[in-house]
């Protein structure tokens, strides 16, 4: 709805410059900066986006103004036009490391209100008076559309012949959309705050916040939801409380292992949430089936595969894999879902993804049948794998947000805080406003206090035959091409006050974005972080393979991870040569074969090793047959790695279980898994409450180049 920007004059910020001819021109100095640093680490939140927008459109009207006003002197305006040309430089090498920034140049004004709502602030700051009617910003949103299918998808989009059959057997109308009319949002006292950026920050300050956990209920008095011989523990039943209670949307973002599959499927019992939608990795759909029929026997599973010839149009929970969605949207739109979970929802963090956007245009349909309260759930144990803004497609598929704005009931409850972003007592209360909204989190100490310790142990190895020297050798050059980088910027950008021995962070920042950036067109072509890294991983696969080989003689089942195939062959291949039996879990299986490995791994005694692709098999799977965990190769993120090793600790484990990472001495490889380490922080900060280093939110890739960097300029 329409709001207006107070009608005091802001108070100017002592530390602001402030040009009496210019005065938006430090503003947006200021404000390119901040999108800037964003984009460099591969953090442009839709925020940063609209901001960067705001930016381009700004200049331009500030260089019209500045042309055209005859106060001006020539040298004035001659400086003021260089000083506008800075920040529209800016602006075009931040949109040349993101191209699809590159289309929002083009846009002449302030389209949504989020945007318009910016540029007045922003100019209101400035001390520019404004017209009354660019005071009033109104917030009226376009009509939903008709279909969730996106055009690029109905050539492939089916329809399996029993649907229809359901939805005619359905006794009620199908409910019209087009008059249903969302009410009109109260007035409230934070429509003229952006908000969406103090509710990032909120959790990355989390330290001394506590748990990222709603307030559950106590555990009822008798557990009616296990069926005979399982038994529900203590935090799944709370959780399954607050849903007998009616709460509907929850972020379940217990840590892995606590059995977030069970409490959805119970979950959905409870609020009768049926038809219920699944959509998960196309490695655990067999594994969610099951699940099914083990706490809800008395309900139907039906697994979507391909275009969906055997679907049972009469069960009563549907499974798919996120890569198929697309397929399948139309007629599951049609349906009339109770109810959706999206398992693994890190998975749809990238919404510029035809993923996300799938999930979320369907979870939008879901919502909109007047006076439906749908079962929403979004389930993972690794929100947050980078920065904050992990968070957004998850809030949007809750419909806590619409990613440029709280949605209204989280607007009410930081309503109801009684402060603004200006305040600080605003971040703490906005976090709790958020949490309250449905997140719960729970850690295995707390809950799980039986659940055997975790340790993960790195194991050096040295890589000293021919392909250990070509490594060495390439890491030189690779460092030694860095250097030769920052000392021509150095040189062509002139004294900057440096003392003896002082290194330019803001060009070893460049110098490393520009690398990676050419490092991921490259892939694993050529010498680059990329390509020295999986050489690495082909040098320990042996090694690796032969610790694995050495563990499970002495200890019994051993879990081997790896993150590429070549890797993984040679592991197989060296324990076919010491007689161990091994089966694989890989991305290119079939289900039924997926499913047969893990089921081998876990019952036969005859198996001894599971060799498993990280991205196969780092979710989802259940592997605690093992209590030994070998990581041949590392992850670009702590979070991947966690979900690794939490194939086997989690709940029914009953030994401490032990994770070793294979670490080649003396290489890049080190430095990556300290720096691995380091970004477990921000989940800790962000969801636990627990204080830690104010880590910077850069990818592990990135913070390995400058490392390499600031070693080789002797730092």
């Amino acid at each position: 709805m329409p709001t207006t920007a107070p009608a005091r004059q802001r108070k100017k910020s002592s530390s602001a410059r402030r040009d009496d001819e210019a005065p938006i021109i430090p503003i947006l100095a200021r404000k390119v900066r901040e999108v800037e640093a964003k984009a460099q680490r591969n953090k442009l939140g839709p925020t940063n986006r609209v901001k960067f927008q705001v930016i381009a459109f700004l200049v331009r009207e500030e260089r019209a103004r500045v042309k055209a006003d005859e106060s001006v002197g020539d040298q004035a305006r001659a400086e003021l036009l260089k000083r506008l040309d800075g920040v529209a430089t800016i602006l075009a090498k931040t949109a040349a490391r993101d191209t699809s920034l590159i289309q929002l140049l083009e846009v002449d004004q302030a389209t949504s209100p989020v945007a318009r709502r910016m540029r007045r602030d922003w100019l209101l700051d400035a001390g520019v008076e404004l017209a009354a009617e660019e005071l009033v910003i109104d917030d009226a949103k376009p009509a939903a559309p008709d279909t969730v299918v996106p055009a690029v998808a109905s050539e492939r989009a089916v329809r399996p012949v029993q649907v229809d059959a359901r939805i005619e057997s359905n006794p009620f109308l199908a409910p019209d959309f087009a008059r249903y009319t969302p009410r009109p949002n109260p007035r409230r006292r934070l429509d003229d705050w952006e908000l969406m950026g103090p509710l990032y920050k909120s959790f990355a300050q989390g330290a001394g916040g506590g748990s990222a956990s709603m307030t559950l209920p106590e555990v009822p008095e008798f557990d009616r939801l296990s069926p005979r011989g399982l038994e529900v523990m203590p935090h799944q039943s709370r959780f399954l409380e607050a849903v007998r209670q009616g709460h509907r949307s929850f972020l379940l973002a217990d840590e892995p292992g606590l059995g977030k599959t069970a409490q959805s499927v119970l979950a959905a019992s409870v609020a009768n949430a049926y038809p219920l939608l699944v959509v998960v990795p196309n490695v655990v759909k067999m594994n969610w089936a099951r699940e099914v029929e083990r706490w809800t026997p008395h309900r139907r599973a039906s697994v979507i595969s391909g275009d969906g010839a055997d679907v049972d149009a009469f069960a009563d929970v549907f499974i798919v894999n996120y890569e198929i969605l697309d397929r399948h949207l139309a007629w599951l739109a049609d349906l009339g879902l109770g109810g959706m979970v999206v398992d693994e929802a890190h998975f749809i963090k990238n919404l510029s993804s035809q993923r996300s956007q799938n999930v979320l245009a369907l979870a939008q349909r879901v919502r909109q049948v007047p006076g439906a309260d749908p079962l929403m759930l979004a389930l993972t144990g690794t929100p947050l794998i980078n920065d904050v803004e992990d968070f957004d497609a998850i809030w949007r598929f809750l419909d806590w947000t619409d990613g440029t704005k709280p949605g209204p009931e989280l607007m009410e409850r930081l309503d109801g805080t009684g402060y603004t972003p200006a305040d600080k007592a605003f971040y703490p209360a906005a976090r709790q406003a958020v949490i309250d909204m449905g997140i719960v989190r729970r850690r295995k100490k707390d809950v799980a206090r039986d659940l055997p310790d975790k340790l993960v142990a790195d194991m050096p190895v040295q890589l000293d035959d021919e392909v250990g020297r070509s490594i060495a050798q390439a890491e030189k050059e690779l460092q030694r091409r860095l250097a030769d980088r920052y000392r021509r910027i150095l040189a062509a950008r002139g004294d900057r006050g440096l003392a003896p021995g002082e290194i330019d962070e803001d060009i070893v920042d460049l110098v490393a974005t520009g690398e990676l950036e050419e490092s991921r067109a490259a892939g694993t072509d050529g010498d680059n972080v990329f390509s020295m890294v999986r050489r690495i991983g082909q040098g320990k696969a042996v090694l690796a393979a032969d610790y694995a080989a050495q563990l499970q003689r002495s200890v019994g089942k051993v879990v081997f991870f790896a993150k590429h195939v070549d890797v993984m062959d040679r592991a197989e291949e060296h324990f076919r040569q010491a007689g161990i039996r091994a089966v694989a879990i890989r991305g290119e299986q079939s289900q039924a074969a997926r499913q047969q490995a893990i089921d081998s791994f876990n019952d036969d005694p005859e198996v001894g090793v599971i060799v498993c692709s990280l991205t196969a098999a780092g979710v989802g799977v259940n592997l605690q047959a093992a209590s030994n965990v070998v990581l041949a190769e590392l992850s670009w993120t702590s979070a991947e790695q966690t979900q690794a090793i939490d194939r086997v600790h989690r709940i029914g484990q009953d030994e401490p279980v032990t994770a070793w990472r294979i670490i080649a001495a003396h290489t890049i490889d080190q430095r990556i898994a300290e720096l691995i380490d380091r970004k477990e922080g921000l989940a800790l900060r962000a969801l636990d409450g627990e204080r830690t280093g104010d880590e910077p939110a850069e990818s592990v890739q990135l913070a390995a180049l400058k490392s390499l960097l600031r070693d080789a300029l002797g730092a």
